[in-house]
């Protein structure tokens, strides 16, 4: 063998393969082999990694939320210890669990608990909100598809819809003689504009080439309709439905202090002759807290359609 450095390739030619092996593994490595060794050696698993990251995540969603409760908490602790006729947080959580031990409880027409004072309330609710989409969405897509219909209730809508929802409850107890009714009436009156208006400017804005190709193709209007109108309008449906349902439901306890009656409207009054603060805070809280869950029930329904 001539007197030459032999190398890693070919030590293989001349030794036994763990010989080789053996040889190769004591050749110096590259630098940059040596430095993504030690960098693997110093890497978390990636275990760890998931669960920092998953963590970090949690806590991106939750302490910004917290934090904001803490603050609203703390001064409403402060405000209370200057003002002793507003009860705290603690005096008002302590009233809440005895209210909410028994919601369900029935003592006559005046004092029943919560629980039937939040579905009467959702009731009246559900009627004039659901009468208001019965009537609005249709006409909304009527003026949105008639431009003769669009000029005609313009001036109409115009001038009755900044009226203030209370400014009806006269009207409603003139025609229908009974509170109950009076109510549901404000709620259809109040609601009924922000569907109307959504719906009707979704239509106006479908690109005109998609009514042109329904005329080429001799479609009906009811094809026109559903093959065309309502799945590009329907974005625009929800965006109505959801102002309106936090409208009616602001409304109803306005209403309900003024017409009577079991809600939580007339709870909140009767409470206020009572001189009980606390339970004037917890339906505050209720309002918020049923008005919160209301929209985002419409906010998941509306992630289940696709606008494609």
């Amino acid at each position: 063998m001539n007197a030459v450095s032999l190398t890693t390739e070919n030590l293989g030619d001349v030794m036994p393969s763990s010989e080789a092996a053996k040889a190769a593994a004591t050749q110096p490595q590259p630098a940059n082999d040596v430095v993504m060794a030690e960098l693997e050696k110093a890497a978390p698993p990636k275990a760890k990694v998931y669960r920092r990251e998953r963590l970090n995540a949690v806590l991106q969603w939750a302490v910004p939320p917290l934090l904001g409760i803490a603050l609203f908490v703390g001064l409403w602790a402060l405000v209370s210890q200057a003002s002793p006729q507003l009860p705290g947080p603690a005096k008002t959580w302590a009233s809440a669990v005895q209210l909410f031990s028994d919601p369900f409880y029935n003592n006559g027409p005046n004092d029943q608990g919560i629980g039937w004072n939040i579905l009467y309330s959702l009731k009246r609710v559900a009627i004039g909100f659901g009468m208001a989409a019965a009537i609005g969405i249709p006409l909304g897509f009527m003026i949105g598809r008639f431009s003769f219909l669009s000029r005609m209730t313009a001036p109409v809508i115009s001038l009755l819809r900044p009226v203030s929802p209370l400014a009806w409850l006269p009207i409603g107890l003139l025609v229908f003689k009974e509170a109950q009714p009076a109510a549901i009436w404000v709620i259809f009156i109040s609601s009924i504009w922000p569907m109307i208006l959504n719906t009707a400017a979704g239509v106006a804005r479908i690109p005109q080439d998609y009514l042109n190709v329904a005329k080429v193709l001799n479609l009906s209007e009811w094809k026109v309709f559903t093959k065309i109108l309502f799945p590009a309008v329907l974005p625009h449906v929800i965006t109505g439905i959801r102002l309106s349902i936090g409208i009616a439901w602001l409304v109803i306890v306005a209403a309900e202090m003024l017409t009577g009656g079991v809600g939580l409207g007339f709870w909140v009054w009767d409470e206020w002759n009572n001189l009980n603060v606390e339970h004037i805070i917890i339906a505050i809280f209720v309002v918020g807290i049923v008005g919160l869950l209301l929209e985002q029930g419409l906010v998941m329904l509306a992630k289940r359609f696709s606008y494609e």
